[in-house]
């Protein structure tokens, strides 16, 4: 099934992520609060810090009569400018408008079908959120504040513009089903984005891997040098991870692909509307079966930012890589220019700074989720006022990354590996000893007294400070009798790369039908 998602969503898009899409992330500030007035009054003298006194004072000003909110019918009286600036949304989920209509003009065709409005009305309504959806691509919508979120602004907009028949929209639905509705439809583009930006860094590190097909790299354990390995196969393992995480989007995806619209605040509606219409019109696979779930469940979040967090990791382990690697101690990798910084007052530093980022905003992410997590431990069914604040983080985590991706593929197309240099730091740490352990067991030793043997051939090896391939045969049958000749065709990183052979391991074979494999199913 995921493999399926994947082809659809992948042949969707060699594309970018869209411009609306990117725009849609960007963080929205909250206004600056003014300093309060000030009185002046006696200052006091103690300890030698000075104590002033302040007071607070009632500002009057031509101050404009409130808007009576949708909500209002039961208030006699305006909340405070204080508790409305506290429990506005709008500054940041204004980024979901584009979903929003989406529902609205689904709802309103529904709302139409079902005898509950007019074709009249509802031809007036799609018009209305036609001309809005422009208005606001175009930067003229002005965003209200008093109007609370985007649901209310969009509403109250196409109350202004049409009158009359957009006081039927919201029939049979409540913002519950709706803000739920729209982040659902939110958040299924931000993962199509996602793996697409997922898919760009797999070609950039296959494309890498390909360059270097044949170049020996020491691998490592612990940090410490281990066994000789070709560098596409270390590449291709990051190509795998990659894999995984695309799998992990499009399940999640095709978990939260169910529609909430309908549920209206907690239960339902005695009005008789077709779910499953607005369902498919939206591209759900069906509506959610219990009406409390739908507008309450925030688990398709939670997943999705774990997801994020995931590759997030990953990304952080190749940033960390990499960023040893172009260290003067390693120098296995020289980044070019234009992915480099320098230093404001060493001139002659190179930094791979856009690696670092990478690996210190993968702390973002994970952050995000955390956050999440806490938000929603506790509560209650069915919506509470708190999941208001499941958006931000979201936004946050994918924009970061969104961004995480897309520079690790742009470092990736503008490293070089410098291939003398790794040559000649390849003898140190005795790489092809297990080889030379594997030689052994063909020839009938354990491999517990073989791994013995080898290691007293390297400590012999360290107390002379030469290789292993370096040993004549007398001094290999010195330390045991059944070396033979044949040894030398396991000796030497070169050697010892020929002779792994098992699926999957660094071979040469076999790392080429693992490139091959993802040349094929990325379309290079």
């Amino acid at each position: 099934m995921a493999d399926s998602l994947a082809a659809a969503s992948y042949s969707a898009a060699a594309r970018p992520p869209t411009a609306s899409f990117l725009s849609s992330l960007t963080t929205h500030k909250f206004p600056t609060p003014k300093p309060p007035l000030s009185l002046s009054c006696p200052s006091h003298q103690s300890a030698g810090l000075e104590v002033r006194c302040a007071k607070m004072e009632a500002t009057v000003g031509d101050l404009k009569p409130k808007e009576t909110k949708l909500w209002g019918g039961r208030f006699e009286e305006s909340v405070t400018d204080a508790v409305e600036k506290f429990t506005e949304s709008v500054s940041f989920d204004k980024a979901l408008y584009k979903q929003d209509i989406m529902g609205s003009r689904a709802h309103a065709t529904m709302l139409a079908s079902q005898g509950l409005m007019s074709e009249s009305d509802r031809d007036s309504i799609l018009k209305g959120l036609e001309t809005i959806e422009g208005s606001i691509e175009a930067g003229e919508f002005v965003w209200r504040s008093d109007r609370e979120d985007v649901h209310m602004n969009i509403e109250a907009a196409l109350t202004d513009l049409i009158g009359e028949p957009a006081k039927k929209l919201h029939t049979a639905r409540s913002r519950n089903d709706q803000v739920a509705t729209d982040f659902r439809l939110w958040c299924r583009d931000a993962i199509d984005n996602i793996v697409i930006s997922i898919r760009r860094l797999q070609i950039s590190l296959v494309t890498l891997a390909r360059k270097y097909n044949s170049l020996i790299i020491p691998g490592y354990t612990h940090l410490q040098r281990a066994q000789p390995v070709l560098l596409p196969h270390l590449l291709l393992a990051y190509v795998e991870q990659l894999e995984r995480d695309s799998i992990r989007f499009l399940n999640c995806r095709a978990n939260l692909n169910f529609c909430p619209l309908g549920a209206c605040a907690l239960a339902g509606t005695g009005l008789p509307i077709d779910r499953f219409m607005t369902s498919e019109a939206l591209g759900f696979t069906a509506p959610l079966r219990n009406s409390i779930d739908a507008v309450s469940d925030r688990d398709f979040v939670l997943e999705f930012l774990s997801a994020n967090s995931i590759t997030a990791i990953h990304l952080s382990r190749l940033g960390e890589e990499w960023v040893l690697w172009a260290s003067e101690e390693f120098g296995f990798i020289t980044p070019n220019d234009s992915v480099s910084t320098g230093s404001s007052i060493m001139p002659q530093k190179k930094n791979p700074d856009p690696m670092e980022l990478v690996r210190g905003k993968s702390a973002r992410v994970v952050g995000d989720l955390v956050t999440l997590l806490v938000l929603c431990k506790g509560l209650p069914h069915a919506y509470n006022r708190d999941l208001q604040e499941d958006k931000e983080p979201v936004f946050d985590s994918v924009k970061t990354i969104i961004g995480m991706l897309e520079v690790s593929s742009e470092f990736a197309q503008n490293i070089s590996f410098n291939a003398e240099r790794i040559r000649k730091a390849l003898p140190a740490g005795y790489l092809d000893a297990t080889t030379v352990a594997d030689y052994l067991v063909k020839k009938g030793i354990p491999f517990r007294t073989s791994h013995d043997i080898v290691g007293r051939s390297v400590a012999y090896c360290v107390a002379k400070n030469s290789q292993l391939q370096d040993l004549s045969l007398d001094e290999l049958r010195a330390i045991n009798p059944v070396f033979d000749e044949d040894v030398y065709q396991y000796l030497g990183v070169e050697n010892s790369v020929k002779n792994f052979s098992s699926y999957g391991s660094t071979g040469s074979e076999c790392v080429a039908g693992q490139l091959q494999y993802w040349v094929s199913k990325l379309g290079i």
